[in-house]
């Protein structure tokens, strides 16, 4: 009878206990209790625990299950401690975490899910993570981190993204991390094309530490196996550049012909944008392309060569715009444009599209890196193209035509 007395006694001092401390209650595998800063904590590690545990009390706001079995982590897995500060999942086998597992946890400041085998991760989850300061995804599976998936997170000071399967990372990644003090990316398969370039600069123009910098080598290409990604040489890789020319057409019809020469390491691929009154043409290179939308009897409009020349065949009202040339490589983007317009139009200047405010106004559209403006970049200028009457073919018709485009292809020969 005594020890039924004892149970009983001791099962009523348990809830008592959790009446007057609910901020106590624990899941059974777990033991809990609040840290000198007033936090609660649930340690639940080493517990050989494969789900995140049950009756976890709702103002949790550390929670340990490293060194566990947990495979997966589901949308709802964390709903029930919306409060967590610190999360640590490091040394488990998960390799799957649905989509807004994180998301309802906005407080979090510290998330460890190091050692485990991970191929992908909810990066839209970071958005909602703003006071994120330690994010920890080493030694897992991850091949790629997506453009832009960082940002916002302006308190994050550690980042561990060592021990992956990263070729490369996209321009920009770790942008917009004023408070970035550590970055931790060795033991990659590092590809470092020209594509990586950026890494190398910005890791010179960081504050960031980059640890263990030594070991951030090169897998590929073959002849900088080895080499440390900071150490790329820089000839290999040389921004693009563009200069937009004005060439006379043939003295039969009105034939507008512009040439892009461009340079640069790798050598770049051409593109063209056209904006017309009725007409948005993108064509891509590196070969030729032809766009017939709105051409009357199927006649070719817009013809791009490989060599970077753009024909307008029969040039008329209706293709006076902005024509742009752009070049791509893995370093950079550098566009050049030109207005274009038809002699005899009323305020040519004025009744030509513009994309945005800056169209036609000095500095024009160039970026060498990321997006920067090019210190080269010129205004963008004004071609009038003359029509040539069939009948004024020799003698002075053919002067006053001469005369007429000689201005214009000096104009746009001065950079």
């Amino acid at each position: 009878m005594r020890p039924l007395l004892g149970v009983v006694a001791l099962v009523t001092l348990v809830s008592l206990v959790s009446l007057v401390s609910p901020g106590l209650a624990c899941p059974a595998p777990c033991s809990c209790s609040t840290k000198k800063n007033g936090r609660l904590l649930a340690e639940c590690a080493y517990r050989e625990l494969r789900d995140v545990p049950r009756g976890l009390s709702a103002n949790i706001t550390i929670l340990t299950l490293s060194a566990n079995r947990l495979g997966r982590l589901g949308r709802a897995s964390l709903a029930e401690a919306p409060e967590l500060q610190s999360l640590w999942l490091g040394y488990n086998r998960i390799s799957s975490v649905e989509p807004g597992a994180f998301a309802a946890l906005p407080h979090l400041k510290n998330l460890d899910l190091s050692h485990n085998r991970l191929a992908d991760f909810p990066w839209q989850d970071l958005r909602n993570l703003s006071a994120l300061q330690i994010l920890k995804l080493s030694n897992n599976r991850l091949a790629a981190v997506p453009r832009g998936a960082l940002a916002g997170l302006r308190e994050l000071r550690s980042l561990w993204l060592n021990d992956n399967e990263l070729a490369t990372l996209a321009r920009g990644t770790f942008e917009g991390l004023p408070a970035l003090a550590q970055l931790q990316l060795f033991h990659n398969p590092f590809d470092c094309s020209c594509k990586l370039f950026w890494l190398k600069e910005w890791a010179h123009g960081s504050s960031a530490v980059l640890s263990g910098a030594g070991s951030t080598l090169c897998a590929a290409p073959a002849g900088l196996r080895g080499r440390p990604v900071t150490d790329i040489p820089g000839a290999l890789c040389v921004p693009p550049s563009a200069q937009l020319t004005y060439l006379s057409g043939p003295r039969d019809g009105p034939t507008l012909t512009l040439h892009c020469s461009v340079a640069g390491s790798p050598p770049p691929e051409i593109r063209w944008r056209i904006r017309t009154a009725a007409r948005r043409v993108d064509i891509r290179g590196p070969t030729a392309a032809r766009d017939r939308g709105g051409a009357e009897g199927g006649r070719q409009r817009f013809v791009a060569f490989k060599n970077g020349t753009m024909a307008i065949p029969d040039f008329g009202k209706e293709d006076e715009g902005t024509y742009t040339c752009l070049a791509v490589n893995d370093v950079g983007t550098r566009d050049v444009s030109v207005n274009v317009a038809l002699a005899g139009s009323a305020n040519p200047a004025e009744e030509l599209p513009r994309d945005d405010p800056q169209a036609g106004h000095a500095g024009g559209h160039g970026c060498a890196e990321g997006g920067q403006p090019h210190p080269s970049a010129a205004a963008e200028k004004l071609v009038i193209v003359y029509h040539v009457p069939g009948r004024a073919r020799s003698g002075a018709g053919a002067r006053e035509f001469r005369l007429g485009i000689l201005p214009l292809a000096l104009g746009l020969l001065l950079w």
